[in-house]
């Protein structure tokens, strides 16, 4: 699915700039731990998290994630989302808690990176 369609899926706003909302996300990988992330987490995947610091981004560039989706309403500070736009790494913020947004996306077609 592309980002766009995560967008409205999940009726999320798009914080960063320049994102390139037709970019394909076959999977996603939800967590607020950034270790599960980088242990577990498949490239090229969707990450849905409550977290909003900069190690979010860091960890999303080294996981090699495709974009973040921000949960629960919580949105990052600028400076994590110009380092998001430094790496290429669209954001989303969206309303929904984790299981609701993760529920959406799965139902929609979106797979597990596990």
């Amino acid at each position: 699915m592309t980002l766009n369609e995560i967008k409205e899926i999940t009726e999320a706003e798009v914080l960063t700039n320049n994102s390139d909302m037709n970019i394909q996300i076959d999977r996603g990988c939800s967590s607020d731990l950034m270790s599960d992330v980088l242990a577990f987490s498949r490239p090229g995947s969707l990450l849905i998290t409550g977290l909003t610091n900069e190690t979010v981004v860091r960890s999303s560039e080294f996981a090699n994630m495709k974009a973040i989706l921000f949960v629960r309403g919580k949105k990052p500070n600028t400076k994590t989302i110009a380092l998001a736009e430094e790496k290429k790494i669209p954001i989303l913020a969206t309303k929904l808690s984790m299981f609701e947004a993760c529920g959406r996306l799965y139902i929609k077609g979106l797979g597990s990176d596990n």
